[in-house]
């Protein structure tokens, strides 16, 4: 399994981009399998709200848990018993992550409009549209990628994550 968290400020992009993620993959691997976390440090989720988070990435094909500060929520396209969860993700090409930067995972940025220099020490690139230049990011070690290009950033998954 390939396991990448996705990290960046409220309203950058980092929902559209796990479930542009997903679909891709969905659509070019069909056969292979996607999971994805979400953190929700506020218990603010709200479970199968259209057009929501949690409901956007089940409706793109991925299986979903929701961590929240005082609940956990798991939705699957299959039944799971819950001492199976461990062994269940060992099964999965693909785990997205979003949020929980204490998390020892490779960490793409997502920035829109302004690259905040808080998530450095916790990333290894930065995916962003054309409202950053490139050019203000190439003073930092770290890969640009195009936020628009689902493409591009699973090559860079490809190339840069090693299976755990």
């Amino acid at each position: 399994m390939r396991a990448v968290a996705f990290t960046g400020d409220s309203n950058s992009g980092k929902t559209t981009l796990i479930e542009k993620l997903s679909l891709w993959l969905k659509s070019h691997a069909p056969n292979k399998r996607i999971a994805i976390i979400k953190h929700d440090p506020k218990d603010k989720a709200i479970i199968d709200t259209p057009h929501k988070d949690s409901a956007r990435f089940f409706e793109s094909g991925a299986d979903v848990v929701i961590l929240g500060a005082t609940q956990t929520t798991l939705r699957f396209h299959r039944s799971l018993e819950l001492e199976a969860l461990k062994k269940q993700f060992q099964d999965y090409d693909y785990l997205f992550v979003e949020g929980l930067k204490e998390l020892p995972f490779p960490r793409i940025c997502v920035a829109r409009n302004v690259f905040n220099e808080r998530f450095l020490p916790y990333i290894q690139a930065v995916a962003i549209d054309s409202s950053i230049a490139k050019e203000s990011l190439q003073s930092y070690p770290l890969e640009i990628l195009d936020l628009n290009n689902p493409a591009e950033i699973i090559q860079w998954i490809h190339h840069n994550i090693k299976d755990i």
